[in-house]
């Protein structure tokens, strides 16, 4: 049957509609204490490291080791193993720790979920086939022998910063979970399993081999160069356990001392080390190996931790990975204002005064590359003031500069805080003109061959989605387009552009979440939306739309570039690509008109009687080919924010009508 399209004015009133109920759903989910923060959602990694942390402590037989088997069986993919995303194929390390998991928890390994995750594991490659990281949590357990383990010694916490290889070139993230990993290594700590739950069932090549595939790194050496430093590295990692096996560790005290003092050190802060589910887990491991019981007030602190991040549902119990307050709470605001909510709001005040809460004052890892450079900026979780991120403090610069606080007190302390947010945002400016998330030029790729580098995040290197949230957030600010480090952020963002006219999305999937924040940044810095290049990022977004008018990019792009841009619909990447388009500019690109259009009848279409979206879908990512995110409000104040731009396009108000 054959609908009328829709008047331009009928569009729009739906749109503010839209809008309207949206924006009272975000309202709704506001803690009372200003703040917002939504389910941060992981795959099985972390219920299953959970559990066997709990194992360790000797919890094996407690109601909560059971709830979280029963989340794991519940979550199995259609072949029998465990993926990283919903959607996704089978992987074999967080198939093979669920898989003991439930042989822990009292599974028959004949039933039929156990025989098709064997099954499902031994074809994938089987206990060899493991990252690095699992390898070692399974040799804890006896179930994997150390030796074919990489080595993670102590002593890489005594090497000099002058040191092409040293703690402070890894990711900030890496840091904090291979520091307490060295002490674990360094221990080799043994907490047995009864025979019936060993893995020897899932070894596919002899244990006499001792598989150099247990030793791969995750960047396949391509050059010369890469080979050449791929064989040092294994070369090393086998000098380190000879030099173990004889006992030759005449720094090995020390470097356990300073290792623990190192985590200590940063614990002070609350949140856990680096408030996140690996490093503390890594830290309960490390702290016991270290001498401390489960009684100790560390130990117990980090427990309790861990017992945050619970998330209970009946008979079952999940983990969320960390907390993601600070940046829900920022995301949200900007939401709200686009919308047309003025920043004298009560809410918004609320917010406002909440995020200067979180100011960061005290230093962190990050000084040592800027040594001069005073505090500043924001992090992610609710407590981790050692690590202030760039995405956040962008994106909180940004939602404070836009708001006017009542008491005059506070007034002037967000004045002050965006001038040191400001002033730390500029000095973390890498050399080629981008930012990465908490580290300055951390980019030593061949850090990526080492043994234990295989979970694909060595590295914290600039990345077009941080360094166009910093561009608007820096004009937002005051910072001329024609000033120098706008300059070598757009020279960065140009350079990073794909033959197919789109760019990479560190951080969300994928490359719709890229080229949303670069045309936004460029358009911002007032580059000629209609050039070529521009043109080319706008037909890519066009050739990508679904049928129903949406976008979709499944995480597995990050595995194959043929997916760019395919993907079931979602919201929040709807918005993504509404957002990009309209940076673009439909009166640039006449053929956009249309795309935009039908992608905002998508959004009005699909939106629930509570007011939002829901993604079934994930869209935000943690370590690209290794773990993902779903960020529960993603899919509010995305679709919020691109249909509130859109009401307030004057060209697009006299296009032609909307798709029905």
């Amino acid at each position: 049957m054959h609908r009328e399209k829709e008047s331009p004015r009928s569009v729009l009133e739906r749109v503010h509609g839209a809008v309207a109920a949206a924006e009272a759903y975000l309202a709704g989910g506001q803690e009372p204490d200003g703040h917002w923060c939504a389910e941060l959602e992981g795959d099985t990694i972390l219920e299953s490291e959970y559990a066997l942390t709990l194992y360790f402590l000797g919890e094996g037989e407690s109601g909560k080791f059971q709830r979280l088997a029963n989340f794991l069986r519940s979550r199995r993919v259609a072949d029998g193993g465990w993926g990283n995303f919903p959607g996704g194929p089978p992987e074999v390390s967080a198939s093979t720790k669920a898989y003991f998991v439930l042989k822990l928890a009292g599974d028959d390994p004949r039933a039929p979920h156990m025989r098709e995750a064997r099954e499902t594991i031994r074809r994938l490659g089987g206990l060899h086939a493991c990252n690095s990281y699992t390898r070692l949590l399974l040799s804890v357990f006896g179930v994997y022998e150390w030796e074919n383990s990489p080595a993670v010694p102590p002593e890489i916490v005594l090497l000099p910063r002058w040191f092409y290889f040293n703690i402070y070139e890894m990711s900030s993230w890496s840091r904090a979970i291979v520091v307490p990993l060295s002490i674990i290594w360094a221990h080799k700590p043994e907490c047995p399993v009864p025979d019936d739950c060993r893995l020897e069932e899932l070894r596919v090549a002899s244990g006499a081999e001792k598989q150099s595939v247990a030793m791969a790194a995750a960047v396949s050496p391509t050059t010369a160069l890469e080979r050449f430093w791929t064989s040092f590295f294994r070369a090393v990692d086998a000098g380190l356990k000879d030099v173990e096996e004889f006992g030759l560790l005449p720094l090995r005290e020390q470097s356990l001392k300073k290792a623990e003092a190192w985590i200590v050190q940063r614990l002070k802060r609350g949140g856990g080390l680096g408030a996140i589910f690996p490093s503390i887990m890594n830290t309960i491991l490390a702290f016991i190996c270290q001498g401390r019981d489960r009684h100790d007030p560390l130990v117990r602190s980090q427990i309790a931790e861990l017992e945050k991040l619970e998330l209970a549902d009946g008979d079952e119990l999940k983990l969320q990975p960390c907390f993601s307050p600070v940046w829900d709470t920022a995301l949200a605001m900007n939401a709200m204002l686009e919308a047309g909510r003025p920043g004298d709001d009560p809410a918004l005040q609320s917010a406002a005064g909440w995020l200067l809460d979180k100011e960061v004052k005290l230093p962190g890892d990050w000084q040592l590359k800027v040594p001069g450079t005073p505090p500043g900026g924001w992090f992610f979780e609710y407590a981790n003031e050692f690590y202030p991120d760039c995405d956040d403090t962008a994106e909180v610069m940004a939602v404070l500069n836009r708001i006017r606080l009542d008491d005059p007190g506070a007034e002037a302390r967000r004045v002050a805080a965006l001038d040191r947010a400001l002033a730390w945002q500029l000095s973390m400016q890498s050399r080629n003109g981008g930012w990465g998330a908490f580290d300055k030029d951390c980019d030593r790729k061949l850090l990526e061959l080492v043994p234990f580098a295989d979970h694909n995040a060595m590295l914290d290197p600039a990345t077009v989605d941080v360094t166009g949230r910093t561009v608007e957030a820096l004009l937002d600010l005051g910072l001329r387009a024609d000033e120098e480090p706008i300059r070598r952020a757009v020279d960065f963002l140009w350079r990073e552009q794909e033959m197919e006219g789109c760019w990479y999305g560190r951080w969300g999937a994928n490359y719709i979440y890229g080229t949303w924040l670069a045309l936004t940044a460029l358009d911002r810095c007032g580059e000629d939306m209609a050039q070529p290049r521009v043109r080319r990022a706008v037909e890519w977004l066009l050739e990508s739309q679904n049928d129903d008018g949406g976008w979709g990019e499944s995480l597995w792009s990050y595995h194959d570039t043929e997916h760019k841009g395919r993907g079931e619909t979602t919201a929040s990447q709807t918005s993504w690509a509404l957002l990009g388009l309209l940076a673009a500019g439909a009166h640039n690109h006449p053929e956009a008109a249309e795309g935009v259009h039908r992608g905002i009848s998508y959004l009005l279409s699909t939106q629930g009687e509570n007011g939002t979206w829901v993604d079934d879908q994930w869209t935000g990512t943690g370590f690209p080919g290794v773990f993902y995110l779903r960020y529960h409000l993603y899919a509010c104040y995305f679709p919020l924010q691109a249909l509130a731009t859109f009401g307030r396009t004057p060209e697009l108000e006299c296009d032609a009508a909307a798709a029905a």
